[in-house]
């Protein structure tokens, strides 16, 4: 699937022409094949999930810790944002600071224009993604590669990202048995021509694809997991081995982090090394974690930049109930639970951040000027599933109600009809008269009652039965129960 990238100045990376959520959901749930693999994949990850994470009697001790660490690290963002430059600094790196995603993109490709390199490989990075990274370095005449399995899949297919964790997780193996044969020999090594579709098989066609990328590339793109303020040192948490060759083996090194990734100190980090894993892969630790203070002679790479991204976040930061968003640490277990995104998938959300994080993460980034933004705050049923598994406590739930709010004080049609609508419903049922009188009226007019609300309700009873009106309003079933002799509730009975 191709889409124009916008990468304007505060916009961050926006898919021109994507539709509003819920045109988007109506024609995803249609995918039979999209929901089968999405129901199979989510229910495998949180079951696993919930296994790893019960073996944690302390489990509630570490979300609550982690939301602390996060929120009082928010508090003081700006001060921890200057520790993190003159330790990075002192240890031999360069820091750069990028407002928006344009500037992001500039700053990145000037790093390699100055390297005289014309292509990197990229860690698998949510940041890079959200400024529309790659599309802008190929506009500068520089390839990206993505060495990540399942950023692999997605960037040969042509295709998006609709998982935080696992990209490709709209796609099955059959799927990526032919990605790979059709598309593998355009961008390096070509899969073996008796490809098959069993994993080993698939992961080995992958490696040797991307082996000799990793030994040619002279610079590496990444993000990074966390931040320590302390030592200035990054952290990236991987499974498959690929960051660590990215962060070790190219000359260059250039990481864009957004600058809510900070955290205080490494006794703060203990709580996320035990929290992250679990939480988004259901292991104990990851395989592979690697980490990196500046530079060092005859170790990794000889040059390290680090560009800190703010894009929209300062935005988020000053709202009281919604920079809870920024605590997120990218696990993806709100997904995992959604049963809006199971049914949906991720390419419905139209941004690097689907599911229940993107639905208030993405709105507070990038504003709510359009259609597409504007819905995504009303792209769940506010089962509250994902604020019970976010490691960080972030009340997701309440964010979006919030984020409601702020779209319908903006107005449009349908918000002012609900409003008149609020307003004729308070004047009726703040006097008991006038609200026996419609009751009334109501029951009179029962037979009338259409199967499908008009206006604002359409959407509502699209999917929903109408209840029936009963033939008698509780208020005159009431009168008629206590005027009848004996009928009347006995002392004490009230309310039984």
């Amino acid at each position: 699937m191709t889409q124009s990238v916008s990468g304007a100045a505060g916009a961050g990376r926006t898919f021109l022409g994507l539709p509003a959520f819920p045109d988007a959901a109506r024609a995803s749930t249609k995918d039979a094949r999209l929901r089968a693999n999405l129901t199979r994949a989510t229910h495998t990850i949180r079951d696993k999930r919930a296994h790893a994470v019960g073996e944690l009697a302390d489990w509630a001790d570490l979300r609550a810790a982690g939301a602390a660490i996060k929120t009082r690290t928010l508090r003081h963002l700006d001060t921890y944002l200057l520790q993190v430059e003159e330790k990075v600094t002192a240890a031999g790196g360069v820091v750069h600071w990028a407002r928006d995603a344009a500037e992001a993109n500039r700053i990145v490709a000037g790093l390699v224009h100055a390297t005289g390199q014309r292509e990197v490989v990229k860690v698998k990075s949510m940041a890079t993604q959200e400024i529309g990274l790659n599309e802008a370095l190929e506009a500068e005449g520089i390839r990206a590669y993505e060495t990540d399995l399942a950023e692999l899949i997605v960037q040969l297919g042509d295709d998006r990202p609709s998982h935080i964790l696992v990209p490709a997780i709209h796609r099955n193996r059959g799927e990526i048995r032919e990605i790979f044969r059709t598309a593998m020999g355009r961008w390096g090594m070509p899969a073996p021509e008796d490809l098959g579709d069993e994993p080993a098989a698939l992961a080995e066609a992958a490696r040797l694809h991307l082996r000799e990328k990793f030994l040619r590339a002279k610079v590496a793109v990444c993000g990074a997991n966390f931040m320590v303020a302390e030592t200035g040192t990054l952290a990236v948490f991987e499974s498959e081995g690929n960051g660590r060759m990215c962060l070790t083996v190219p000359q260059t090194l250039i990481a864009v982090v957004g600058i809510e990734k900070v955290v205080p100190t490494w006794r703060d980090m203990e709580v996320f090394f035990q929290l992250l894993p679990r939480s988004s892969t259901a292991e104990r630790m990851n395989p592979y974690t690697t980490l990196w203070t500046g530079v060092t002679d005859g170790d990794g790479p000889g040059a390290f930049h680090l560009v800190l991204l703010d894009n929209g976040r300062t935005r988020a930061l000053a709202d009281t109930v919604g920079r809870q968003a920024l605590r997120c640490i990218r696990c993806s277990a709100c997904l995992n639970v959604c049963p809006v995104y199971e049914r949906a998938g991720g390419h419905a959300y139209g941004s690097a951040y689907p599911g229940p994080i993107g639905a208030i993460l993405t709105p507070q980034l990038r504003g709510l000027d359009n259609a597409l933004d504007a819905s995504l705050p009303f792209a769940s049923s506010l089962c509250g599933a994902c604020y019970e598994v976010c490691p960080v406590e972030i009340d997701i739930p309440r964010v979006l109600v919030h984020l409601r709010a702020k779209v319908a004080a903006r107005g449009g049609r349908g918000h002012r009809a609900e409003r008149a609508a609020m307003r004729a419903a308070r004047w009726v049922m703040t006097d008991p008269r006038r609200f026996a009188a419609a009751e009334r009226i109501a029951v009179r007019a029962r037979r009338l009652q259409p199967g499908r609300l008009p206006g604002i309700g359409a959407a509502w009873t699209d999917s929903r039965q109408l209840p029936k009106l009963p033939e008698q309003s509780f208020r005159d079933w009431w009168k008629h129960r206590t005027d009848e002799p004996g009928q009347a509730d006995e002392p004490g009975q009230a309310g039984s």
